[in-house]
C-alpha cells in the first residue's frame, strides 16, 4: 500500500505494509511518477483542506496521466450536499469527473457514500481507532435532542466504521466495473427510531428540542444548547462559532434527504452482513455513566 501525503511520515509507521511518500500536490508531473503502476486512488483531501480544489484536481490528472485505473475522490460522506456549504468542494470534484469522462470513460471512479457514521454517537467515547467522535444534535451522552419540528420521521443511513472499511476493502478487490454512485447502506433509521434507541440503550428519556425550518434557513438554532464540533479538521478557534451553522446544516440535509443513502455496493457484496444500529449502540453504552 502506497501513502501520498504532503505531510512527513508518522514516526514510527503503524505497518510495515505501507510505504509513504511525501508529495507536492502542485506538482502534476512529480505526482505522476509517483502514480506509476498504482491501480486504485482513494483520495481523503478534505475540503477545508484544499478549499480551491487545486491539490485534488492536480491528483486526478496525475492518475490519468499515470494511467491509474480506478480513483475514489474524496466523498465518504452524504448522498447530497444539500445546505451543507462546508461540503460544496466535493461537488465540485463530482462536476469535475464528469466532465472528463463527458466523451468517454477516461478515469473508472466511484462516490463512496456511507451516510453517517454510527460511531459518533459513542462521543465521547471513542469506538474505533481513527474516527474522533464529537458531539452531534442527537447527544447520547447527555441525554438530549436538538430536531427540526416535523422531520422526526426524515431518515438516515447509519454505517459502523468496522462496516464501511470492511466494504471498502472488499470494493478494491472487486473484479467487477465499480459504480459511479457507490451507497454503502448500514442501517436505516428515522430520527424517531434513533432517539428511541438511544433512550433505550441509556436508560433514560431524551430531552428533545424542537427548532423550526424558517429560523435553521437564517443560521439561528433557538436551542438552549449547542453541540461542540471539535472534529480534527475544524481549527479550535473555531469551532464555537461554526457550532450554529453545523447544526443547521446538518438538520436541513436530513430533511432533504442528504443522509440517506443508496445501496450499491450491498448489492454487489451481497454476502456481506452490517450491523444493525442498535447492537452497535447498545454494546458502546454498555455500563456507560
Amino acid at each position: 500500500m502506497l501513502i501520498n501525503s504532503n505531510q512527513d511520515a508518522p514516526e514510527p509507521m503503524s505497518s510495515a505494509a505501507c510505504t509513504w511518500v511525501k508529495v507536492d500536490y502542485d506538482d502534476v508531473v512529480s505526482l505522476t511518477r509517483v502514480l506509476w503502476d498504482v491501480h486504485t486512488l482513494l483520495c481523503f483531501i478534505t475540503p477545508q483542506s484544499d478549499p480551491r480544489n487545486s491539490a485534488q484536481k492536480n491528483l486526478i490528472d496525475a492518475a490519468v496521466r499515470a494511467g491509474v485505473k480506478r480513483y475514489a475522490p474524496s466523498e465518504w460522506a452524504t448522498s447530497s450536499f444539500d445546505h451543507m456549504p462546508w461540503y460544496a468542494g466535493k461537488a465540485e470534484i463530482r462536476v469535475y469527473l464528469q466532465e472528463l469522462n463527458k466523451g468517454g470513460k477516461v478515469l473508472e471512479y466511484c462516490l463512496f457514500q456511507p451516510g453517517m457514521f454510527v460511531n459518533y454517537y459513542t462521543a465521547p467515547h471513542k469506538t474505533s481507532n481513527h474516527v474522533h467522535p464529537f458531539q452531534s444534535q442527537i447527544d447520547f451522552d447527555n441525554c438530549r435532542a436538538i430536531v427540526l419540528k416535523g422531520g422526526e420521521n426524515c431518515r438516515m443511513s447509519l454505517i459502523t466504521v468496522r462496516d464501511f472499511c470492511n466494504i471498502v476493502a472488499r470494493a478494491i478487490d472487486y473484479e467487477g466495473l465499480w459504480p459511479v454512485v457507490g451507497g454503502i447502506k448500514g442501517d436505516e433509521l428515522t430520527v424517531r427510531q434513533l432517539i428511541a434507541i438511544g433512550e433505550k440503550v441509556r436508560g433514560r428519556s431524551f430531552v428533545i428540542e424542537e427548532v423550526e425550518a424558517e429560523d435553521l434557513k437564517v443560521g439561528v438554532v433557538t436551542a438552549t444548547w449547542l453541540p461542540k464540533v471539535d472534529h480534527p479538521a475544524i481549527p479550535a478557534e473555531q469551532v464555537d462559532a461554526l457550532a450554529a451553522n453545523f447544526v443547521c446544516g446538518v438538520l436541513l440535509g436530513i430533511s432533504a434527504g442528504a443522509f440517506s443513502v443508496s445501496d450499491e455496493w450491498n448489492g454487489l457484496l451481497s454476502d456481506y452482513e452490517m450491523t444493525r444500529a442498535e447492537d452497535f449502540l447498545a454494546d458502546a453504552w454498555r455500563d456507560k455513566p
